[in-house]
């Protein structure tokens, strides 16, 4: 069966860059976004380019309630009022994978920065907000969305990937390998997530400082299966 994925946020530049890949590698893709309109253009413009898969606008609980992995692709300050809002739409079964960086900027800070929640990560926020029985995947806040819309090329980074849930790590692992050149490595429970986020910021200062826009993260010495930290 066609693995559904929506992606809510799926209009923005990181959330289209994942859907660009998504759809290539024969995913069915779901653009959510809170304008149906911005959702069909965006997803017709990602299903040109990528030449392959099938990809769909929707509002975004239409998106959600459609598919068995949500991945919410939006900034700090849209995050809770999106979860609110799509809440009730998940699927028996659904995972949501949460690539909040809770960068400063959404408070009138820096960019490269992140501020401390009350939840310890904008993952573990996501888990507090989400409906009982849905498991929360943190990863995907490395990925470079330049890299992603490069669909020519290999993505050369990592996914590094926090959850509670092995089931749900699992599955969430093999949908990032469908990436050319993404390795999946389990960075282990969701409460790690805090670092996930703090290191995309640093990329994101480096990636400033260097004046570059696809710094990727690799680690190094782990075979299959291992388990990083």
């Amino acid at each position: 069966m066609q693995q559904v994925v929506a992606v809510v946020g799926g209009t923005g530049a990181e959330g289209s860059g994942l859907a660009v890949r998504f759809a290539k590698a024969g995913l069915r893709v779901l653009i959510g976004s809170r304008n149906l309109d911005r959702a069909q253009a965006v997803a017709s413009e990602i299903a040109a380019q990528a030449g392959a898969g099938e990809v769909i606008g929707h509002t975004n609980p239409d998106a959600v309630s459609k598919a068995a992995i949500v991945i919410l692709t939006v900034p700090l300050s849209a995050q809770v009022d999106i979860l609110k809002s799509i809440r009730t739409s998940f699927l028996s079964g659904a995972i949501l994978v949460d690539a909040t960086v809770p960068l400063e900027i959404a408070v009138g800070g820096r960019l490269s920065r992140t501020v401390s929640l009350w939840d310890g990560s904008a993952a573990q926020q996501a888990a507090r907000l989400a409906p009982a029985g849905v498991p929360v995947v943190a990863t995907f806040h490395a990925l470079s969305a330049e890299a992603l819309k490069r669909i020519d090329q290999l993505v050369d980074c990592d996914a590094l990937i926090c959850g509670d849930n092995p089931e749900a790590k699992a599955t969430v692992s093999e949908i990032a390998e469908t990436i050319p050149g993404v390795r999946a490595i389990d960075a282990g429970p969701l409460d790690s997530a805090r670092f996930l986020e703090s290191s995309a910021a640093l990329l994101i200062a480096l990636n400033l400082r260097h004046k570059v826009k696809h710094c990727g993260l690799r680690i190094t010495g782990l075979g299959p299966g291992e388990v990083y930290p």
